[in-house]
């Protein structure tokens, strides 16, 4: 498939620019850097170059930074996800009631203690 076709298949707009990201090795400590490229739509380009401008960082910096912090967000939640499907699967869980009633009873005068779960 061309790149023309790729596009009109995946619904990309000719809009859509190619930003090429790069970090250095002196800004996070002794980890080398490679370079790689990603497509963005112009106006997520014309915001990096303006947020770069001003804060006096590249936009390999920025773009970096960006998508590291982006990396660790997701790959918390995602780890996260599956230690609980993990849990579920063995058959350890509370009830939907259980935990509905136990927060239900928050900031009341018999607040309920978290309920435990089960393993089966």
């Amino acid at each position: 498939m061309d790149q023309w076709a790729f596009q009109s298949y995946y619904g990309l707009k000719r809009t859509n620019l190619v930003v090429v990201c790069t970090q250095s090795t002196l800004e996070r400590s002794a980890m080398s850097s490679t370079t790689f490229t990603v497509r963005v739509e112009t106006d997520v380009k014309k915001r990096l170059e303006k947020l770069a401008k001003s804060t006096g960082r590249s936009r390999s910096f920025l773009a970096a930074e960006a998508l590291s912090e982006y990396l660790d967000v997701n790959e918390w939640q995602v780890a996260g996800v599956r230690k609980a499907m993990g849990t579920l699967d063995r058959g350890e869980s509370v009830p939907h009631e259980q935990v509905k009633a136990w927060a239900n009873s928050w900031g009341g005068k018999r607040e309920r203690p978290a309920p435990k779960r089960s393993a089966k």
